[in-house]
């Protein structure tokens, strides 16, 4: 049956050979795409990973929106809060890449796109293992990217939580990349050292001719005349990548860079004055209401012994500390610093009889709903810079921003920095 098949004639359109006719497809820009991808991808996967462990997911089912992860949701560490900006920099790092390596990705598809309508579709078990692992390359790459520049955008038409497809396409996208590499890094090395780089980029319109045949078929078998150098391409898409960074880096940088981040979400500086800096959903959005945050608010506190109810004015009354923190998010955006005041955990620990509490459950008054609990490591108490944050910028904190309080801790993502906090529960 198989060697019947193989006679078979390939169908018209892009399953001939004749079909795909550019004269600079072929191993060495393959190749060089796929070597910017071989550094990008992995860094990417790594920032990933430690997003991933900064949510301190073993914690508590409350900090990870990805059940049933099995061994997948290892980590190797609890989350640190020094450096402060540490979450910032790793989610900045971790979006805008993202963001600029989405022409290379879609060049690196261009270039091997005839292997993709490669007839017959599967030869042999080999083969068809390989053209497997293909498509879960092509398909994970797709999907992880689509998910993630969505995600920044706040724009949600997932079937599903995006936290637990991003996670889970991760990781089939890894192991297609990790088969892919395997497979193809002698022939990427062979085809690299083919061609001088600076050769190619000397190289102009009138001179630019096919490579030899290659056995994958990526150069054409009966090529067009050029319209494009290679040079053209690589400048093409270096100056797609540079736009990307210069259209993104700003949301993370922040400063005068904040104005140039033009694929950043809008329209979400609530107001002006001490609170006029970025949120990602507004108190009216999660079903905040005044009456819930009203005269009627009191803190619960719980630990070793009777619980504790004080309200706004009591905690206002006690001994108030500062701290600078900015707010990071997952989606890759980050505010300056803003000058926060309000009770150190530490103190509230002690005050709930629990100075040396292993871990904290924040729970807000918000609606149930992902992330209105928390549960925050021993280390995020004793930080004296980790507050129930009452005020920010010299003024009460707005209501969009967590009034009557809210969790601010060091380099923790801004999801886990709980607002309109009505309960705080130290355990062991």
């Amino acid at each position: 049956m198989a060697r019947r098949a193989g006679r078979l004639p390939a169908p018209p359109g892009p399953f001939l050979p004749e079909f795909w006719r550019s004269p600079i497809r072929g191993p060495w820009l393959t190749s060089v795409f796929g070597l910017v991808l071989l550094i990008g991808i992995p860094l990417l996967f790594v920032t990933g990973l430690l997003s991933y462990a900064s949510y301190n997911p073993g914690l508590s089912p409350f900090n990870d929106e990805t059940p049933d992860k099995g061994v997948l949701g290892f980590y190797l560490f609890s989350w640190p809060t020094h450096p402060y900006w540490l979450y910032r920099l790793l989610q900045g790092v971790h979006v805008t890449l993202g963001v600029v390596l989405v022409p290379v990705v879609l060049a690196k598809l261009w270039s091997v796109i005839p292997k993709l309508f490669e007839w017959l579709p599967v030869r042999s078990v080999a083969h068809g293992l390989e053209r497997l692992s293909l498509l879960m390359l092509v398909g994970g790459v797709i999907f992880e990217f689509v998910t993630g520049i969505l995600n920044i955008q706040l724009y949600y038409v997932f079937p599903g939580s995006f936290y637990r497809l991003h996670f889970y396409g991760a990781w089939v996208f890894l192991a297609a990349f990790v088969v892919h590499v395997s497979l193809r890094l002698g022939r990427m090395t062979r085809a690299l050292r083919s061609r001088s780089l600076g050769a190619e980029l000397r190289t102009g319109l009138a001179h630019t001719l096919p490579e030899p045949p290659d056995p994958d078929g990526l150069v054409p078998a009966a090529p067009a005349a050029p319209t494009m150098t290679r040079r053209g391409a690589l400048g093409m898409v270096g100056a797609g990548s540079l736009l990307l960074l210069v259209v993104t880096a700003g949301q993370s940088i922040g400063g005068r860079l904040r104005a140039t981040a033009l694929l950043a979400p809008h329209n979400r500086n609530p107001g002006s004055g001490p609170n006029a800096f970025q949120i990602n959903k507004t108190a009216a959005a999660v079903g905040v209401t005044p009456q819930l945050v009203g005269t009627d608010w009191r803190l619960e506190i719980h630990g070793r012994g009777p619980g504790l109810v004080l309200t706004r004015e009591q905690l206002l009354a006690m001994l108030q500390h500062t701290a600078a923190l900015p707010i990071a998010c997952v989606e890759g955006w980050s505010t300056e610093d803003q000058h926060w005041s309000g009770l150190r955990l530490a103190d509230l620990a002690a005050l709930a009889g629990m100075p040396d509490a292993g871990s904290v459950l924040v729970e807000s008054v918000q609606p149930p709903g992902p992330f209105t609990r928390v549960v925050l490591r021993g280390n995020q108490i004793r930080d004296p810079r980790s507050l129930l944050a009452l005020r920010v910028n010299g003024a009460d904190l707005s209501l969009d921003h967590g009034y009557p309080a809210r969790v601010i801790v060091p380099a923790n993502p801004g999801v886990n920095n709980t607002k309109w906090v009505g309960r705080l529960t130290f355990r062991a």
